[in-house]
């Protein structure tokens, strides 16, 4: 089989408070994360999001010890995979790549290439796919395989998703459980699976699977947990003004409040690692929503982190995978579109649907114009004298 590689994909964070902006750069950068009808908005826009968000996100980041855990716990992970593996009789050299910072996907190839890999899984960390975070990685990775000559003498073999495995389904039921043992009526706690969203229309016009798998991951879990708790389905950390999928977690606890649930426990179904969305965003924002909601107790189930079942299962996939008929970043960068994304429609004058959408594309342009040029003082409009 020749020397055997694992990159894992995550999507990484600043790991100290000067990070920060660069991060939220990269991010925004993705056009997969906002999707805009011309390229040449995006970096722009990017600049933009960063030099107006960077502060708050400090000190969201202060707020859990000045910076994010998931470089740390992505390492820890592959550590623990390379030493299951090496008990299942398999030699193979584990590597991290993350999507917006260091080490980036890019560093990983150039270790990959300097150990002389032949065979590599690709094994992104999240367990439901999307467009927007394994999709954006696989595309990245298949650009960098098309341009660099080395890494097409690689066989690697790539992992869309895994949400359905046993193991990690297992799993995750056992932290659930573990957290109800230690609460009293834990058949009455309410259990709040809460997951990262994306925008309505990466689902309703690009294909994206997330939710279906996000749908059925909760419905698994529940089924293998086996426990009468009641259960909502929620999304968090929506960006921007257009329509994410819901219902949204800052709306569904005062909901679930206002019914009369008086014991929530919140399960973080998308992350497999402690970061800011569930130190900060899960553990201080929504408590404090909850508790002023009148949320009595608000418990929180851990991310999956080094979990031995978890990371047990990481290591049957890798070698199921190796086993298995390679799967081509053809076959999975790109979900089915139901329509292209941009343009949806032809122009049409008159009070169309066509129009509508269109005239708000060209306002949200000329919105990010202008913000741009009142913030960096350069543009058309200083040059005539309107600004």
């Amino acid at each position: 089989m020749g020397r055997v590689g694992v990159l894992l994909l995550n999507l990484g964070g600043p790991e100290q408070l000067e990070d920060v902006r660069p991060f939220l750069y990269n991010l925004f950068s993705d056009p997969e994360i906002i999707r805009l009808p011309f390229r040449w908005l995006q970096r722009p826009l990017a600049w933009l999001i960063s030099t107006l968000r960077y502060t708050k996100s400090q000190e969201n980041y202060k707020a859990i010890g000045g910076g994010s855990p998931l470089r740390r716990i992505t390492e820890e992970q592959a550590v623990a995979l390379q030493e299951r593996l090496t008990q299942k009789g398999h030699d193979a050299q584990i590597y991290v790549g993350m999507r917006y910072w260091h080490p980036f996907t890019e560093e990983a190839l150039v270790r990959i290439k300097r150990d002389k890999i032949e065979q590599l899984v690709i094994l992104p960390l999240y367990p439901q796919f999307s467009i927007s975070t394994s999709g954006s990685s696989f595309r990245l990775l298949e650009r960098l395989w098309s341009e660099d000559p080395a890494l097409q003498d690689i066989n690697y073999t790539v992992i869309p998703s895994w949400y359905d495995r046993p193991g990690y389904l297992q799993a995750m039921s056992q932290l659930i459980a573990q957290e109800l043992d230690h609460c009293q009526d834990s058949e009455h706690i309410h259990l709040f699976f809460s997951a990262h969203g994306v925008p309505v229309n990466y689902v309703e016009e690009a294909g994206d699977p997330y939710q279906s798998e996000i749908e059925n991951c909760t419905q698994l879990i529940m089924d293998t947990l086996n426990r009468p708790n009641p259960h909502t389905l929620a999304y968090q950390s929506r960006v921007g003004p257009v329509e994410w999928l819901k219902p949204y977690t800052e709306e569904a606890i005062p909901e679930l409040a206002q019914q009369g649930v008086e014991d929530l426990m919140v399960v973080p179904i998308s992350f497999v690692s402690e970061h800011i969305e569930t130190l900060e965003e899960i553990d201080m924002e929504y408590r404090h929503l909850a508790e002023e909601s009148g949320i009595k107790n608000f418990y929180r189930v851990p991310a999956l982190n080094t979990h031995p079942v978890f990371i047990e299962d990481l290591a049957d996939m890798v070698i199921e995978a190796l086993d298995s008929p390679q799967v081509k970043f053809a076959e999975v960068a790109h979900p089915p579109k139901k329509t292209k994304m941009y343009p949806q429609e032809r122009w049409e004058w008159g009070m169309t649907t066509a129009a509508e959408v269109w005239n708000g594309r060209l306002a949200m342009i000329g919105i990010v114009a202008v913000l741009v040029e009142l913030i960096t003082g350069h543009g058309p409009l200083h040059l005539v004298g309107l600004l």
